[in-house]
């Protein structure tokens, strides 16, 4: 629970607050001060009356009354601080830097429970232990060097780690990176990374509050409220970036179907935040870098114009933006022409645009305005310019300074001479701006930004799936994987189409079956669980004595029960899993199939219930989507087949959560049909 006086505290006592600023203690009564803390500030320190300047007192029992304790002692002396706290000196919030607590052990967790349940019971609000504390446009309460600089319009950040919250502030402040508040949750024993996004969200004013959240994250706690508030403040107009670490096992979890198994928890991670809207990012530099990229106009298209006096660094940002899916249109005809006219011989104007080294001010203060105002086809620029030794860069830095201003597109500055300009870049910085040095790291984080996909509707598709038909058929099913008559069943009750097939035992039932059906046939084994990997798969056979030679040598396979007859299809094969995972729900995985699902790795995953839009989204983000689509003369699939299959299967996941893996692999993609050709599918009671 997050409140007034933790935010806005009329008094604060530092517990523990000494002179020796390299104690936590002393270090963050050192950052009150330094951060002009405008009220009441007061220490406990046994053996002082004065510290810093400020009036100390022996013992907590001595204090006035105070909104706001920071306790920095040993984690034995919180309880009897924290009790005479709240009884008698009418303390709201309390921030616990103090380790020692269920990082340390059994007695620790006991010990921590024990005070925020005091804390709980008596309505304050609780932020640690074990962290590095808080910062608010009022008060510096951390511990730790560099205090980022604070702006009501920067960026809110909260944290699960300490040290972490410090290496990005290091990452964020020589880019010109500023931070309204910050939160440093620690063992988050009352508030956690959850209920700092709750905070926000329940608080958000659009004219006052920052638009920009920043997570670092390395256990998700509360799935659906993490969902719900961040998703929340993103239809309010935040823009929302996180770290989720944590993205391996040491060793691969045995599972028995194994495309199923795919969807880790990092893969109900990365569902989570695609539902919601967050964009994933992999490390500090990607965080600070999208935090810098939402500082700036929302940009509106693929297209972006690079502009530049240097051929290298445009070429590398060209291979960054390109790799990830956006455009670098080429310019021809009148705009090649007049933007050729603006600079001098030797130059380029067919995108990037080369001003080379001898571009003048006026050269590229008229390239900018005529990429912004007169070619409608670009929606964003960069700009590298960077020093050539010879040259104060001031000049050029203004210039970029009003362009940012006034251009209708956002335009992004990599300035890469951070040593030899530093000091005209500290004077661009100071007018609130930020600089992107690295023109990869700026290509990835746009990518980033524009490839993640708007938070989800909140609405599940039930048209033409059978909810109680759903349910009578898991109810009745037991643990283990389902026969293949009760597969079928369960995706027809969803509207899921599926291969006609018969399950046979006898030679009379295979060739009554293989008349029915006609040939070209499937063969396929009903009991191993990896049918390929017995040899218990066979394709496209066309007559009867082929037929009845594969069914003999199939009755051999050790642990087969049966043999399916399904007709022979073609096209695409493709890839649909889902795996259940606790706390988050149905993880659901698409791709190519067949061998391509575990040989290629390229999956994409989505968290059910899913919409068409996020359907869509999944399968366009994959590598593969260009075979999807159909590439060099060859045909592609149905793509709004295979959305709705993945949203139909999202659904029946929905009301069946008995059902903890699923693999259907293949099916079979036309540009007319996708029909599932394989299914497997475990059910846990």
């Amino acid at each position: 629970m997050i409140n007034e006086k933790l935010i806005n505290p009329g008094s604060i006592v530092v517990v523990g607050g000494s002179d020796d600023v390299y104690k936590p203690g002393g270090k963050i009564l050192k950052n009150i001060i330094d951060g002009n803390y405008p009220g009441k500030l007061y220490v406990v320190n046994p053996n002082k009356d004065i510290v810093q300047g400020v009036m100390s007192y022996r013992e907590v029992k001595q204090l006035p009354q105070v909104d706001l304790a920071i306790l920095a002692i040993q984690a034995k002396l919180c309880m009897p601080a924290v009790e005479i706290l709240l009884k008698e000196k009418q303390t709201g919030a309390f921030i616990i830097i103090s380790a020692g607590f269920s990082e340390s052990g059994e007695e620790g967790r006991k010990l921590e429970k024990d005070i925020s349940g005091l804390i709980n019971n008596n309505g304050a609000s609780l932020i640690g232990p074990n962290c590095i504390g808080v910062i608010t446009q009022t008060y510096s309460g951390v511990f730790t060097t560099p205090v980022p600089n604070l702006n009501a319009e920067g960026c809110d950040f909260v944290s699960g780690s300490g040290a972490t919250a410090v290496f990005i502030f290091e990452s964020a402040m020589p880019k010109g990176l500023n931070f309204s508040s910050v939160y440093s949750v620690g063992n988050s024993a009352q508030t956690g990374i959850e209920e700092v996004l709750e905070y926000w969200d329940e608080t958000y004013e659009v004219e006052t509050s920052s638009s920009i959240k920043l997570i670092y994250v390395e256990s998700i706690q509360d799935p659906d409220k993490l969902l719900r508030h961040a998703s929340s403040l993103i239809r309010k107009g935040c823009r929302i970036a996180a770290i989720k670490a944590g993205t391996t096992e040491a060793g691969i979890r045995a599972a028995s179907s194994h495309t199923g198994a795919m969807a880790s928890s990092d893969s109900a991670v990365e569902a989570l935040f695609r539902k919601a809207g967050i964009v994933r990012c992999s490390g500090r530099e990607e965080l600070t870098t999208v935090a810098s990229v939402f500082m700036h106009k929302p940009l509106k298209g693929r297209n972006i114009a690079i502009i530049t006096h240097a051929g290298g660094p445009a070429v590398m940002l060209t291979d960054a933006l390109v790799a990830g899916g956006m455009n670098i249109p080429t310019l021809t005809g009148r705009d090649r022409d007049t933007l050729l006219s603006m600079m001098n011989a030797g130059a380029s104007a067919d995108n990037p645009i080369d001003l080379i080294a001898t571009a003048t001010n006026e050269q590229l203060d008229n390239v900018i305005e005529y990429v912004d105002k007169h070619l409608p086809l670009i929606d964003g620029m960069t700009v590298i310019f960077g020093s050539n030794g010879l040259n104060d860069m001031t000049e050029i830095y203004d210039l970029l300074h009003n362009k940012i201003i006034k251009c209708d597109k956002p335009l992004y500055p990599i300035l890469p001479s951070i040593s030899s300009s530093r000091t005209e870049l500290e004077y661009f910085l100071d007018k609130g701006h930020v600089n992107f040095p690295d023109e990869v790291v700026l290509g990835r984080a746009l990518t980033k930004i524009f490839n993640t996909p708007y938070p989800a509707e909140e609405k599940i598709f039930l048209e033409g799936v059978d909810v109680p038909l759903i349910r009578r058929i898991v109810d009745n099913a037991t643990t283990g994987y389902l026969d293949p008559s009760a597969i079928q069943q369960l995706l027809s009750a969803a509207s899921i189409p599926i291969v006609r097939e018969t399950v046979v035992t006898t030679r009379r039932q295979l060739i009554s079956a293989a008349n029915k059906t006609g040939y070209p046939l499937a063969l396929k084994v009903v009991g191993p669980v990896h049918k390929s990997d017995v040899g218990g798969v066979t394709l496209n056979i066309k007559s009867q004595k082929h037929l009845e030679a594969e069914f003999s040598r199939m009755k051999k396979i050790k642990g087969v029960k049966a043999v399916l007859v399904q007709k022979m299809l073609s096209g695409i094969e493709l890839f649909i899993g889902a795996k259940y995972e606790p706390r988050f729900g149905h993880v659901i995985l698409c791709g190519l199939g067949g061998i391509f699902v575990e040989v290629l790795g390229d999956v994409s995953s989505g968290l059910a219930p899913l919409t068409f839009s996020e359907a869509d989204s999944m399968i366009k983000s994959l590598k593969s989507y260009k075979i999807i689509k159909g590439t060099r003369g060859k045909e592609g699939i149905n793509e709004a087949g295979f959305s709705e299959i993945i949203v139909r299967l999202s659904s029946l996941l929905r009301f069946a959560t008995e059902i903890k893996e699923m693999d259907l692999n293949p099916l079979i993609g036309s540009i007319d049909d996708i029909t599932v050709v394989d299914a497997r599918i475990k059910i846990e009671k």
